[in-house]
């Protein structure tokens, strides 16, 4: 197991069981002790975690881990919606992506898909317009797709563009689609995030589409985040996972969103 993947994995552990020893963790990791106190004392000078006597405890900012963390933890429903969310869009449009998990694995499917591979009659076959550095990045590097980015202040943890820049842009344009991700979906307080900063982009980008797609899986179903992004009344789909209750999933379905489980 690389040290990397170890320490996803710890973090991931952690923020599951709020704290871990030193034992306890080796043993279910299968590492030895002592590498297990290394990578606590080295995670902690990252301030992704506070060192205590005989293991660790969650760090504040534990609870929003760096993108580069997050990416195995429900991966293999992240990575359904992420396909279903990808059929959903027809070549030609004008795509908004937020930042996310979830989303980068949006962009990786559309550039998977073999009819977008190349546009038409100097078209592109997609213009995404995202805040995300990482999705930027990704899809820059293939000419058929159009890449605007927002401008903005980058966060480091989630690598995304906010701030009056990036609002500057985006009222400026016209979106067909935007596909968010979320991180709490609940249907009395609807659709938030950690960060007001990230909320306000977000807000921004559903105001400019026609057509506002969620892709979140089913554990953000309740959820409700810091900074509230809109009411569910603004949504047009919900690309969630099978472990959304059929009960939830009608309710949402009499109100006016499409739901696919999947």
């Amino acid at each position: 197991m690389s040290r990397e993947t170890r320490w996803q994995s710890l973090l991931e552990l952690l923020v599951e069981r709020g704290s871990l020893e030193v034992e306890s963790a080796a043993e279910a990791l299968g590492v030895s002790a002592a590498t297990i106190r290394r990578d606590f004392d080295q995670l902690a000078e990252q301030q992704l975690l506070v060192r205590t006597r005989g293991g660790a405890v969650q760090h504040g900012v534990s609870y929003e881990l760096p993108l580069r963390y997050r990416t195995s933890r429900r991966a293999a429903e992240k990575l359904r919606i992420s396909q279903a969310v990808a059929e959903l869009l027809a070549p030609g449009e004008v795509v908004g992506l937020t930042g996310g998990t979830t989303t980068t694995e949006v962009a990786r499917a559309l550039a998977a898909r073999p009819d977008l591979a190349q546009g038409s009659a100097g078209s592109p076959a997609l213009t995404v317009v995202t805040n995300a550095l990482n999705i930027a990045a990704e899809l820059a590097v293939r000419p058929q797709f159009k890449i605007v980015v927002t401008g903005g202040v980058a966060r480091h943890r989630s690598y995304e563009l906010t701030g009056p820049l990036a609002d500057g842009v985006l009222s400026q344009i016209s979106l067909d689609t935007a596909v968010l991700g979320v991180d709490g979906f609940d249907p009395a307080e609807g659709i938030s995030t950690r960060h007001e900063d990230e909320a306000a982009v977000n807000r921004l980008l559903c105001e400019r589409a026609r057509r506002v797609i969620v892709a979140a899986d089913s554990t953000k179903l309740g959820v409700r985040a810091f900074a509230r992004i809109g009411a569910l009344a603004g949504l047009d789909v919900l690309v969630t996972d099978t472990g959304l209750p059929t009960a939830a999933a009608s309710a949402l379905e009499d109100a006016g969103i499409e739901v696919r489980r999947v």
